[in-house]
């Protein structure tokens, strides 16, 4: 019989999508979901999902639900997480049970099964501000300071004002926690290490950066860039851009990302370690807006720089990926162009609704965005 994998979260963007790299390469896919409305509009499981998955409607948080998910697993990707860092700053409660009991629940029951490897998907956000460089010596910043981005001084600056340049980030710089879900993803990885070493189970942390590709929730103000980016664009409004728009990302094809968790799952060296998954290049955020609407034929439709700051952004985060490349042998194949490209095919046959100006009225009005 082939191998089992329970995908936690299976029926989201990096799940659904792994599911499939997964039935591909013979493994059998059992997902549990719980179909959250504001991933999943209708409440119903989304029409790319691979029939071939068998789909738990339940959730993560549930110990008989969890414990029946994992009967005859060898292996488990979890990716079920509330998703969004500006509103994990105000929905703290649910962030924190979705993620972090979430989590403790799936461990607790893992005790009784037969899982061999766990793969815990954490977040680039551990990270907070990326590595820097000033002069000839690497710097872990400090985020920037509060009366410093009240004067729109955006740029990471040393004690005597330099101006510092961002990196690439490995893995080995430590955490800086600027938000609940950042907070949330750090706890999940050191709760997975501990349950790993205790049990004598082999667990696997993805450090993932920020993925784009089809079947994004375009209606959830919280997804990735490009989605809220599409979103606005079909709908004839500009994408809004915080700070000046030149902060730096890594923008990774959600296809590469569920090679990456694949390798993950059979890899030898993985065990034990926190790999970094991105592009390894990185893009201006107004840089993709720009580029998004052109490809899009929405070139007339600007982006428009806010001039604001929300609580929890940080500046510059970009991946080293020489640990994955090792490790997992991984080597981005979808180039940026070529993903955007199919992005956006996807993106024009379909309907969105746009949310984004009440998140972030929301958010203003919880004083997160000045």
């Amino acid at each position: 019989m082939p191998s089992k994998v329970l995908i936690t979260g299976g029926a989201g963007f990096i799940g659904a999508h792994l599911a499939r790299e997964l039935l591909v390469a013979g493994y059998s896919v059992r997902i549990l979901d719980n179909l959250d409305p504001q991933v999943h509009d209708s409440g119903a499981p989304p029409l790319h999902l691979d029939y071939e998955a068998e789909l738990i409607v339940g959730d993560v948080t549930d110990g008989e639900t969890v414990r029946a998910a994992l009967a005859d697993v060898e292996f488990v990707c979890h990716l079920a997480a509330a998703v969004g860092v500006g509103q994990s700053m105000y929905e703290i409660e649910r962030y924190t049970r979705a993620n972090d009991v979430g989590t403790a629940v799936l461990l607790e029951k893992l005790i009784e099964s037969d899982v061999r490897r766990l793969l815990i998907t954490s977040s680039m956000h551990i990270y907070g501000e990326g590595l820097v460089r000033g002069g000839n010596t690497l710097i872990e910043p400090a985020p920037r300071p509060l009366d410093q981005l009240r004067k729109a001084n955006w740029e990471l600056v040393s004690p005597e004002g330099e101006i510092l340049q961002p990196v690439p980030t490995p893995e080995s710089k430590g955490p800086s926690l600027h938000s609940i879900y950042a907070l949330n993803k750090y706890t999940q990885e050191q709760m997975a290490t501990i349950f790993g070493a205790a049990y004598s189970r082999e667990v696997v942390t993805m450090r993932i950066f920020n993925v784009y590709g089809p079947y994004q929730a375009l209606s959830n103000p919280y997804s990735g860039l490009m989605a809220i980016f599409g979103s606005r664009l079909l709908n004839g409004k500009p994408p809004l851009i915080f700070e000046d728009g030149l902060q730096r990302r890594d923008f990774v094809h959600v296809r590469d990302v569920a090679r990456a968790c694949r390798a993950a799952l059979i890899s030898p060296r993985a065990p034990g370690r926190a790999i970094n998954i991105g592009s390894g290049e990185s893009r201006s955020v107004l840089d993709v807006a720009q580029t998004l609407a052109k490809v899009m034929g929405r070139e007339q439709i600007a982006p428009m720089i806010t001039g604001k700051y929300r609580a929890g952004d940080v500046r510059h985060c970009f991946a080293d990926i020489s640990l994955a490349r090792e490790v997992l042998g991984f080597v981005p194949r979808v180039a940026f162009e070529t993903g955007l490209a199919e992005l956006v095919e996807w993106l024009l046959e379909q309907n969105a609704v746009d949310r984004v100006e009440s998140a972030t009225e929301e958010l203003s009005r919880r004083g997160l965005v000045a």
